[in-house]
């Protein structure tokens, strides 16, 4: 039962539960007072030992579940034992030489073939179990293995041995050779179960982890419905991990240059014997940062994860407003503080979102009623495809804004190789900005938004 436990340690980690040793050392102990006799209430020790939180309770009332589907706790250390003692056990089941088992066991069968005829289930699951330990099982980590590992586990198992029978019993009783053959069918059947349910339990994060590295390079403008609460999720996390680097407390400030003339003042009546010192500091501007995102029909996909992500970071950026447009511009900052991310983008989107994008007038709309927000502490950045259907793009309004900003970023949704191409303004609007980065994937927006975060820090 140990080491069932640690194995359930590891699975529970998978799932997302935090299990420190300590916690572990507790639950262990825990399980020695309460003993394993009664599953409810082995679940809810666990439950209580491990999990810190009603989601980290969840997850872990689903991995109990799981991984003790087919086994029992109170008989885990018995079959652990049995496994041990599988292929002896095995041998002992023979019948003496000449005498048949069940009316047609042969005695020189092999102790598989003698398991599967005889139809013993204690000593297949025990073999099955012992297999499991030999290769490794609970190393499985990616999908694409429950091949190699069902091979493995048949291999150590005398898979060999049982196909050598198969032939022997073909021509000199296939009425039996038949029997065998179910029973080996069933036990591929058993095998592959066995190692789909150690892939569900210790190959969980390795497969969320590809998983995301697949979302992350993906076209943001290409995601499948289907994917959209997927990436919904990687975008917190990135946002998440993001808070977690810049928002930690700052290092004390290096003391940076003695400056002499303020410490020799400052000690004059020691008769300038420095016992008070002073400084050079570098001033630090507050940071501002200002987002323009379009939320034409073309981009409205990539402006929701953006803006997601940007206003997840007012732990690190305190003064950020958002403004989202396609025909016509609005400011949607208090909507996206205030509301849940779907509602709020509901509600953008019904405003504003949709349209035909005309940069002109938008850019119009913002310097009518929000250039006063650009400081020569801002960082103005505008998320969008520059294609502006042919209308006015208005690249004067953005010079203005770039002579104000302490600098412009702009993100496009697109490739380098599109613009300057049909509709695309970017070459025009790119001359008066300070950064232009594509933009098209989950991994080069946090990119991008870290480069921006960083320059505060």
């Amino acid at each position: 039962m140990q080491e069932n436990l640690h194995r359930f340690f590891r699975a529970a980690r998978g799932a997302g539960v935090h299990v420190s040793p300590a916690e572990s050392i507790d639950a262990m102990r825990a399980v020695a007072s309460i003993g394993v006799a009664d599953r409810t209430v082995l679940r809810d020790t666990m439950l209580l030992t491990l999990a810190k939180s009603e989601d980290e309770k969840k997850a872990l009332g689903a991995c109990f579940d799981l991984f003790f589907a087919h086994v029992d706790p109170a008989q885990a250390e018995e079959k652990d034992d049995a496994a041990q003692d599988t292929a002896s056990n095995a041998a002992q089941a023979a019948p003496p030489s000449g005498q048949p088992a069940g009316g047609e066991t042969n005695a020189e069968l092999g102790p598989l073939a003698q398991m599967l005829l005889a139809q013993n289930t204690a000593d297949i699951s025990a073999a099955i179990a012992n297999a499991s330990s030999a290769v490794g099982l609970s190393e499985i980590r990616y999908f694409t293995q429950r091949g190699l590992f069902s091979s493995r586990m048949l291999e150590t198992m005398g898979i060999q041995r049982l196909r050598d029978d198969l032939d022997t019993l073909t021509e000199t009783n296939p009425a039996l050779a038949e029997r065998l053959q179910t029973g080996l069918d069933g036990l591929r059947d058993t095998v592959r179960d066995t190692v789909a349910q150690a892939l569900a339990l210790y190959g969980r994060e390795e497969t969320e982890n590809l998983r995301h590295e697949i979302l992350r390079n993906a076209q943001l403008s290409r995601i499948e419905p289907r994917q959209v609460a997927a990436m919904r999720a990687l975008i917190r996390q990135i946002a998440r991990r993001l808070r977690e680097r810049y928002s930690k407390p700052r290092k004390r400030q290096r003391r940076g240059h003695l400056d002499v003339r303020r410490t020799l003042r400052r000690n004059a009546a020691w008769g300038s014997v420095p016992f008070l010192t002073a400084w050079k500091r570098r001033h630090r501007d507050r940071p501002k940062i200002v987002a323009l995102c379009d939320v034409s029909g073309s981009v409205a996909r990539v402006s929701d994860f953006f803006l997601l992500l940007i206003h997840s970071l007012h732990d690190v950026v305190s003064d950020v407003r958002s403004f989202a447009f396609s025909g016509h511009l609005i400011e949607v900052s208090e909507i996206l503080e205030q509301k849940s991310a779907e509602e709020a983008m509901a509600e953008i989107m019904h405003k504003v979102g949709f349209g035909s994008s005309d940069y002109g007038s938008s850019l119009v709309d913002f310097e009518k009623q929000f250039m006063a927000s650009v400081t020569p502490q801002t960082t103005v950045i505008v998320l969008g495809d520059a294609r502006s259907n042919k209308l006015d793009p208005r690249a004067d309004i953005l010079k203005a804004i770039s002579e104000r900003a302490k600098r412009v970023v702009w993100l496009n949704p697109e490739g380098r190789v599109t613009w300057g191409w049909g509709d695309s303004e970017m070459p025009r609007y790119q001359t008066f900005c300070n950064v232009v980065r594509p933009c098209a994937t989950a991994q080069q927006l946090e990119r991008a938004v870290s480069d921006i975060v960083s320059a505060y820090q």
